[in-house]
């Protein structure tokens, strides 16, 4: 047994998730028939369900067979986001399909959370317990058993439990016994309401199994649009479609990851929040949804940010918003949930909305000319936001600031965010000249044309033979594999070559790779002004892979190597292809999960990869 998950004290470790949901929301569910992290109505509300947080006061929703202990599979059915895990006994088979019904199934009077347990072969006995928590366990609320089920009734939400299985009050919770035989099955919802109703919204064996296909039908329309056909195309669609459930459709906005203050250590102090939308990781994902064919969604979230930049004004730009494009909460601590496997504290809300940021132009940029040239052109308006804010990168390039890790320390000048106010100016320039748009080009050709003058000339050290983190500081960032892939740099310049080389040996030798595995920067330097330690980030490998990859014309080694890296980092996934942002020094799931980074640059090194070794072939 992996040694960090003797630390979780009754709780499910992060890689034994999997997720479902509705393009809202999503519920993390272990392998043991627990939704142990659900937060309602939407990605940034309040928790129902936190247990990943806090076993004893998160609040659970669980399904299980009788007694413990049983063999058990968990998978997703093939192409889609609906999950199933199956039970093995002596006694039997049985499986819990878990979803959130979407398409044409889904009930115009609400959303809901679908539980169906059903025996395949023999007989079996389950329990079914639900203790909600509302608002991060910090609400109580009444619990009424009701015809049809229970309700659950705090001061800020109420839900129901829909079941036709007869339930039994216990504490502020539900549980339930049952038996079931073989084709027969039970079903759960989990709804908005109060304590009227609940027999109105019962499921017959039918109607589940109807909302099950729907759903079904539903993703796997979804991913009919994928244009992959590549190498890896299993990985890809997982990724994808793990994408798709971080999306939030009634606006378009993409959130980073659907869970807050897991740890990027075992026990340790480095817990964020990341249920926001970060211009920079959605911009990210457009460039992924873009390159497989899934345009739509690229489509949406430009309109997104078009709103966001039309509200903006004159001064800098949010790097991060809520769902419906309002400002974070302020950063809050959570002193009576004792955190996942211990790590303290427990934050919700994030601090560093209020950082400056300037590497965001640089990925906004780049998404806007990659989305106007393959997917809809930009209209004018639009074109007259962004062409304030390349104005102001313009007139603010030269500041220090806090950098795509988010330091809390001091600021400093750091060559990424550098490289990616060139970026912006650079995509601004190409679109400018593209549609013929009226701009300062004089005024943005200089501009971009000194920074990338400084940059090679204050961000890289020749003692070292490779790019630094900052100026002045000789420390490595994973972040510089960039350079070429955002077509800064040659893959091939020596430079270039050189910094490759640099940051693929092992931390003992001043690299920052191990065994193929990337961290981001060496936490010991102290920059980035917080306490302990953290996993190699999963981000910046696919990053390695796909900078080798793109260098690999003059050097032939590296080709082999990056796929032997990419294979390798597929190992790092979990049982159901999924990725949280780091991997820990024993090898288990660390940070927030999923990550839209980690699946968004997957996908562009699977593409990059498999076109270059198609054209080797």
């Amino acid at each position: 047994m992996n040694p960090h998950h003797e630390d979780l004290k009754g709780g499910i470790a992060i890689e034994d998730h999997g997720i479902i949901g509705d393009l809202r929301t999503v519920a993390l569910v272990g392998n043991e028939g627990t939704i142990d992290w659900l937060c309602y109505p939407h990605f940034d509300s309040p928790s129902i369900f936190a247990a990943l947080l806090d076993p004893e006061r998160g609040g659970y929703w669980r399904v299980s067979p009788e007694p413990d202990g049983v063999m058990k599979r968990q998978f997703y059915w093939p192409d889609t986001n609906v999950l199933v895990t199956r039970f093995y006994t002596p006694d039997g088979v049985g499986e819990l399909i878990d979803l959130m019904p979407l398409g044409k199934g889904a009930r115009a009077e609400g959303r809901e959370v679908l539980r169906r347990i059903r025996v395949v072969r023999g007989v079996m006995s389950f329990r079914m317990e639900c203790f909600p928590a509302f608002n991060y366990a910090r609400d109580e609320h009444e619990t009424h058993v009701v015809d049809g089920g229970a309700a659950f009734l705090s001061k800020s939400l109420r839900m129901q439990l829909v079941t036709p299985i007869p339930l039994k009050k216990d504490k502020n919770g539900v549980v339930a016994h049952f038996t079931l035989k073989e084709s027969q099955s039970a079903v759960f919802t989990l709804r908005e309401g109060g304590k009227e109703g609940c027999q109105h919204h019962l499921h017959t064996h039918d109607s589940a199994e109807k909302l099950f296909r729907d759903t079904v039908d539903y993703w796997r329309h979804w991913l009919s649009r994928c244009k992959y056909t590549g190498r890896w195309r299993e990985m890809v669609q997982r990724s994808a479609l793990a994408l798709k459930l971080m999306t939030f459709e009634p606006s378009g906005a993409i959130i980073a990851a659907p869970t807050c203050s897991l740890p990027e250590s075992p026990g340790g102090t480095r817990n964020w929040d990341y249920r926001f939308c970060w211009l920079r990781d959605a911009a990210f994902t457009v460039y992924a949804f873009l390159r497989i064919g899934f345009n739509e969604e690229a489509e949406a979230f430009m309109r997104w940010v078009e709103k966001r930049c039309a509200e903006n004004g004159d001064g800098p730009l949010p790097l991060m918003f809520r769902l419906d494009g309002s400002r974070v909460p302020d950063e809050e601590q959570l002193h009576h949930l004792r955190g996942y496997g211990g790590a303290r504290p427990v934050r919700i809300g994030n601090a560093a909305a209020n950082q400056l940021q300037l590497d965001i132009y640089g990925e906004l940029m780049d998404s806007v000319y990659l989305s106007n040239k393959y997917a809809v052109p930009i209209s004018y308006d639009f074109w007259s936001h962004l062409r304030r804010l390349v104005d102001w990168v313009c007139d603010h390039w030269r500041m220090e600031d806090e950098g795509i890790w988010e330091i809390r320390g001091s600021r400093r000048h750091f060559v990424y965010s550098k490289l990616m106010c060139w970026v912006a100016v650079d995509r601004a320039i190409r679109l400018a000249d593209k549609r013929s748009l009226p701009a300062d080009r004089a005024k943005w050709l200089k501009t971009r044309d000194t920074i990338f003058e400084e940059i090679m000339d204050k961000g890289w050290c020749k003692e070292k033979g490779a790019f630094i983190q900052a100026y002045g500081h000789d420390a490595l960032d994973a972040a510089n594999l960039l350079m070429p892939l955002v077509f800064f740099l040659s893959p091939v310049d020596p430079r270039m070559l050189s910094t490759l080389d640099v940051l693929r040996k092992p931390p003992r030798e001043g690299g920052l790779t191990s065994d193929g595995l990337v961290f981001r920067y060496d936490t010991d330097t102290k920059l980035d002004g917080i306490e302990g330690s953290e996993g190699t980030f999963n981000l910046c490998s696919f990053w390695l892979v796909e900078a080798m990859t793109r260098a690999s014309p003059v050097r032939p080694d590296l080709l082999d190597e990056a796929r032997l890296i990419f294979e390798r980092m597929q190992g790092y996934a979990n049982h159901l292809g999924l990725y949280a942002e780091q991997t820990g020094m024993s090898g288990e799931a660390m940070g927030n999960f999923p990550q839209a980074l980690t699946h968004l640059s997957l996908i562009s090194a699977a593409y990059n990869l498999d076109r270059t070794l198609g054209r080797h072939d």
